[in-house]
């Protein structure tokens, strides 16, 4: 059975301060959301302490935004698995599009990160996608299939959430269309060997279209960038109809 799973990537925003008046805001708001609805805060790794505290006795799961393949180490700037698992973080998101920008990450050590957060009963939350010159050269199938052959070597798909997010609809404010968006999500899900892993959409999620993306037959959540930073976009989000 396939779960729906909304989750926030609140990237490298909130001090600890912050975080306890978003938490303050919005737990309130999302009370009488359908609870087969999980609900997941991704927040950066100095936030996610005072976080767990705040969500304590709430449905809301706790989500960090990287993970180490080793389980401890000389890896400066670093973070274990086993460190996250020790303060309740459930799920973890792995291959962002911002981390292969920006921090060198490959398909390989994508694929090193999730085994380890599966090692230590961490659900990852898998990153695909294409950029906008691969969509306009008509590589978007070829990229996410190649993406998802070697990020998934291994990797145990009865523990897992692929997120599909296409890079030109990140952070820019251009949607995908939720037909379209819908079309990749089965393909990817063709490639799996489990139908029912959950398969989220991500890229400029807003109050304004949660709605018709999540009319989709093939899209089981999203993963929600700016919009989680506000507790009430956030809820909205959350609250779909």
């Amino acid at each position: 059975m396939r779960k729906i799973i909304i989750a926030g990537n609140w990237k490298m925003y909130k001090t600890q301060e912050e975080t306890l008046e978003f938490v303050q805001a919005f737990k309130s708001k999302i009370e009488d959301t359908d609870e087969a609805r999980k609900v997941i805060l991704c927040a950066p790794f100095t936030a996610l302490g005072v976080l767990s505290k705040g969500l304590h006795g709430s449905r809301i799961e706790l989500g960090a935004q990287n993970v180490h393949w080793a389980d401890e180490g000389a890896y400066t700037g670093e973070i274990a698995a086993p460190m996250l698992a020790e303060i309740g973080v459930s799920y973890v998101i792995i291959g962002h599009s911002e981390r292969r920008q920006y921090f060198g990450e490959t398909d390989e050590t994508v694929n090193l990160r999730l085994k380890a957060a599966q090692r230590h009963g961490l659900t990852p939350i898998l990153c695909v996608g294409e950029s906008k010159a691969q969509r306009d050269a008509g590589e978007t199938e070829n990229i996410i299939i190649n993406q998802l052959k070697k990020d998934l070597v291994d990797v145990d798909q009865n523990n897992l959430v692929i997120a599909y997010e296409p890079i030109w609809a990140i952070g820019t404010g251009d949607t995908c269309e939720a037909l379209e968006a819908n079309r990749v999500i089965g393909l990817i899900r063709a490639q799996l060997t489990n139908p029912n892993v959950t398969i989220q959409y991500g890229g400029s999620v807003k109050p304004d279209n949660i709605d018709e993306i999540m009319a989709q037959p093939e899209i089981d959540g999203a993963l929600v960038g700016g919009a989680s930073l506000d507790p009430t976009s956030f809820a909205r989000i959350v609250n779909y109809q």
